[in-house]
């Protein structure tokens, strides 16, 4: 007979504790999850006591594990004794314990250092399991991703996927499976990237006995160890972890036993906020405890560019961006801990907030979000309108504060900076001007040469500046290292390739930069790019900032009309679409109706036709109560695309989707003459009955004549149906502007500061080629 109840083996502990780590539950979501009334069951089960069967094999089922693999099997002998022995292994039985000594004393310690968060604008510390995610591990970080990012220094943005740029597809692993697979591990990331969280995580973990229950965690934040031992002779690590266990009662010979067998997790937090004088101490005192206890395993965490000093034995990784399965597990926690709301609203909150973060004009708050420091901006900005912000750039603006100024001052961290002398405002200005030199010439990727050389030219020009050559090109290595070390804004991508860390960041310093030296000249230049995509965010972020922004909406009206003024076949379409749009019945937008139009008149095979976005965007009214004009203009124009795209063969199967077609009853009832002239062209059409080769002799035989009647008769009664001749080479030209005056119309709703009359004059001549 089967047992009642089951017990998870010491392996399948290990395999079910791996898997709820990596699910990011607690205790008590799982019992949630299974149906059970109390945690106990959960904490019997991954602690290795029995539990009811039916319970054991739920808990395997949503963890994802077989059961089978999990329970512990049925002992071959149970007479035999498990006690320990007098032989090697009781050695082994007494370190266990002294680790386990260890472990208690020092239990409240760990949760009270890494068992919470705190994040910025947010009151409370969240407990950390309630909001941490899984990270990702690069492990190639030298020479084959530096010798594959050279050769993309002919990168075109316009062309590629924003959310990859600058990054190669490489393998990624579970933050853990690193852990467990290097002994010693030099954990690299940009700021704000999740180092210290992960490194929380991994501390928890072990603490709670869901990895390495063997092992004494100890948690050391590397500018506390500085401040700590300042004034001190000599600085030493293991003096420094001892003192936290001396009230314990614990001997310094349990800890050197403990070390020396390899049975902790040194867990060392930021090297790179490490202050530059005390730097050397430091890393004396962690290579000399690594010699003396070189079993043991340790993790450092640093950003990517701080970090110069090798660590014998050490595998260096990078922390990867999250994904978007990543993003949106942290959103999900996010609106459940952090906004407090219920499980059902948090899941509903998650899924519009990734809906959001997928739409075309979002994909710039996607690019920032892979970074976690930036995802809680995010989150904490849409949870009030269920949106983003029209105005971006209030989100950019309070994403460099973050990165520039209030990460560093919430922890308390006064960097050694290579560019003390440089103010905010000077540091954000330089940033301006590098970025819009680069922008403007397409350069993303940039050589150290060219990168130094831009610095070297803004410090040069700076009051009291020295004008000696040498000591401004070692001052600008010196702020190139110091930009990507402490704000992450300038990385390198490749050896001695650097670029901005996101483009959004470069579009908007591009932005900046154009709006501190505004002028007509100035919009004049940025206008002359009003053609090119990857110019679009730049032009959404500097009418945003400009006050006022009409004269760069002046110039990109007169832009757009300039090019139609230019194109003889596309002004007679625009002033055939401005006529048309007088003669209708509507209370539309007139706007909203020429684009209504623009479309409707396009070819069927052209990619525009019919699409009827930016006449929506214009008036809502079109997609819930269209006109009646409108609306009988759309159905005879799908009469008369249907009866285009049938061909002699399939006349029989498509006969009565024509007949459906040509049913306008309903739209023709003030308008009896043409109703009639429609019945009259219709009673052409020979019967269904006739079968299917009597149809298609008729068709090859009258169908050109038959669809001439009805395209004359939209032409002579609705002004609809003309042939225009664009021709497949032409596409481009009628795609680039309704490109132009979707940007225009964009710019418009995004502008911040637009005096009215300007406002209400652009608004009435889009799609038009009338002066302002």
């Amino acid at each position: 007979m089967a047992k009642r109840s089951l017990q998870a083996s010491s392996e399948g502990i290990r395999k079910a504790k791996q898997a709820f780590k990596r699910k990011g539950w607690t205790q008590e979501y799982l019992a949630s999850a299974v149906g059970l009334e109390t945690r106990q069951p959960i904490w019997k089960f991954f602690t290795g006591k029995p539990i009811d069967r039916q319970a054991f094999n739920e808990i395997c089922f949503i963890l994802e594990l077989d059961p089978s693999e999990i329970s512990q099997k049925p002992a071959i002998n149970e007479s035999i004794s498990t006690e320990p022995t007098e032989n090697p292994t009781h050695q082994l039985f007494d370190i266990d314990a002294v680790v386990q000594k260890l472990r208690a004393a020092h239990y409240d310690k760990i949760q009270s250092q890494c068992g919470s968060l705190h994040l910025l604008d947010i009151a409370q510390p969240i407990e950390l399991n309630d909001l941490y995610i899984d990270v990702n591990i690069l492990e190639e970080m030298t020479s084959k991703r530096w010798v594959e990012n050279t050769n993309r220094l002919n990168y075109d943005a316009s062309e590629s996927d924003r959310f990859g740029l600058g990054k190669i597809r490489q393998k990624r692993v579970w933050g853990i499976e690193a852990f467990v697979q290097y002994s010693k591990l030099m954990l690299l990331g940009k700021p704000g990237a999740g180092k210290t969280t992960f490194l929380q995580s991994i501390a928890i973990s072990c603490n709670q006995g869901f990895f390495q229950p063997d092992c004494l965690p100890i948690f050391i934040t590397l500018k506390n160890f500085t401040d700590d031992t300042k004034g001190r002779s000599q600085i030493n690590l293991f003096s420094y972890i001892y003192e936290s266990f001396a009230n314990f009662g614990i001997t310094e010979q349990e800890l050197i036993t403990v070390l020396s067998h390899g049975k902790a997790l040194i867990l060392l937090d930021g090297l790179d906020e490490v202050a530059g004088e005390d730097c050397d101490e430091v890393i004396k005192s962690i290579r000399y405890f690594l010699d003396n206890f070189y079993r043991t395993r340790v993790v450092i965490t640093c950003r990517i560019a701080a970090q110069s000093y090798k660590f014998y034995g050490f595998t260096e990784v990078e922390i990867a961006d999250f994904t978007k399965t990543q993003i949106a597990a942290f959103a999900q926690k996010w609106f459940l801990t952090v906004a407090k709301n219920s499980h059902t609203e948090a899941r509903a909150l998650a899924q519009k907030f990734m809906q959001k973060l997928d739409l075309a004009e979002n994909r710039q708050f996607l690019e920032l979000a892979t970074t976690p420091i930036l995802l809680n901006l995010t989150c904490l900005l849409f949870q009030f309108i269920e949106d983003f912000p029209v105005a971006r750039s209030e989100l950019y603006r309070k994403g460099l504060e973050l990165l520039l100024v209030r990460w560093d001052e919430a922890r308390g961290i006064k960097r050694d900076q290579a560019y003390r002398d440089l103010s905010l405002l000077q540091k954000i200005k330089l940033l301006s001007r590098i970025a819009a030199i680069t922008f403007a010439q397409g350069d993303y990727l940039l050589p150290e040469a060219k990168m130094r050389q831009l610095i070297t030219d803004y410090l040069r020009h700076l009051p009291n500046a020295t004008t000696d050559a040498d000591a401004l090109d070692l001052e600008s290595v010196s702020i190139l290292k110091a930009i990507e070390a402490q704000h992450g804004l300038l990385i390198e991508r490749a050896r001695g390739i650097y670029s901005f860390s996101h483009l959004t960041f470069q579009e908007y310093f591009t932005a900046r930069e154009i709006v501190a030296h505004a002028s007509t000249e100035t919009l004049s230049e940025l206008v002359n790019h009003l053609n090119e995509k990857r110019w679009r965010e730049v032009f959404l972020l500097s009418v945003e900032i400009l006050h006022p922004a009409d004269e760069l909406l002046k110039l990109m009206k007169q832009k757009i009309n300039a090019a139609v003024n230019n194109d003889a076949k596309l002004k007679n379409f625009l002033h055939w679409i401005s006529r048309k749009t007088s003669a209708v019945n509507a209370p539309h937008h007139p706007a909203s109706v020429r684009a209504f139009y623009f479309t409707l008149a396009l070819p069927p095979e052209h990619p525009l036709a019919c699409n009827q976005s930016l006449a929506i965007s214009l008036d809502h009214q079109i997609a819930s109560n269209l006109a009646v004009d409108l609306a009988l203009d759309l159905a005879l124009t799908h009469a008369l695309s249907v009866s285009l795209a049938i061909t002699a063969d399939i006349f029989f199967q498509r006969f009565i989707a024509l007949n459906l077609a040509l049913d306008l009853e309903h739209l023709l009832k003030e308008q009896p003459s043409l109703q009639t002239a429609l019945q009259d062209i219709k009673n052409l059409l020979p019967s269904a009955n006739q079968g299917r080769e009597a149809l298609k002799i008729w068709w090859l035989t009258n169908g050109e004549i038959w669809i001439e009647k009805l395209r004359n008769l939209l032409i002579n009664d609705r002004q609809i149906g003309q042939v225009w001749l664009f021709t497949p080479e032409e596409w481009p030209r009628l795609q680039q502007y309704w490109d132009d005056n979707q940007l225009l119309m964009n710019c418009l709703k995004g502008a911040s500061n637009v005096t009215p009359d300007v406002q209400k004059s652009i608004e009435n001549s889009l799609f038009a080629i009338e002066q302002l």
